[in-house]
């Protein structure tokens, strides 16, 4: 299980994400979102992108599967963590933004349009929701966690079978670590109907 992965290499994962530069991706969704907004970021990580919202004057509530990078992401931002799983958020109409970075990759195909129609739920008409994937069409295993990989042509069917978004835009963009020459990314930015 992906989760696993993170609690045995919290710190590890920790040290190598959190000064990736995510300026392109922050502001492309942070120029949708209204200013002081409310933005959940869905599987914080590290907290990095928690911490340069908070710091662009946003209400963030971050949420992470695992309880030690949950702990880590907490001494890192100074706000709180709550623990917890795609399957487990239940939020209703209550944020302006939703931020997955590199977090719904985790979920195998046949349970994403489950998990992004919860994110969709969590956030009011009209507000925002940003994905990121690595680019590609796989599904697959590597290194104790499990990869769905999205391209173009996966993001289009993705977003009509969950329904009740407007795709704004399909990004690729390079891997924001310098250790990562080559890997791509697919960035989705819809809009909740």
């Amino acid at each position: 299980m992906s989760v696993q992965f993170y609690e045995d290499n919290a710190e590890d994962f920790f040290r190598r994400s959190v000064d990736a530069d995510m300026a392109r991706g922050y502001a492309d969704f942070t120029a949708l979102v209204a200013p002081g907004g409310r933005i959940l970021d869905a599987g914080c990580g590290s907290g990095r992108d928690s911490l340069a919202f908070a710091r662009l004057g946003f209400q963030v509530t971050p949420i992470e599967a695992s309880a030690k990078l949950a702990a880590l992401a907490v001494a890192h931002t100074g706000l709180p963590v709550e623990v917890m799983t795609f399957d487990q958020v239940a939020w209703r109409e209550t944020f302006d933004g939703v931020w997955a970075c590199a977090s719904l990759l985790h979920i195998p195909r046949a349970d994403l349009p489950a998990a992004v129609r919860r994110l969709r739920d969590a956030i009011v008409p009209g507000g925002i929701l940003w994905m990121s994937f690595k680019h590609g069409a796989q599904e697959r295993q590597a290194n104790g966690r499990h990869f769905t990989d999205l391209d173009e042509a996966g993001a289009r069917p993705l977003i009509a079978e969950v329904g009740g978004l407007a795709l704004i835009s399909l990004t690729v963009t390079d891997d924001a670590r310098d250790d990562r020459p080559g890997e791509r990314w697919l960035s989705v930015l819809c809009r909740r109907a």
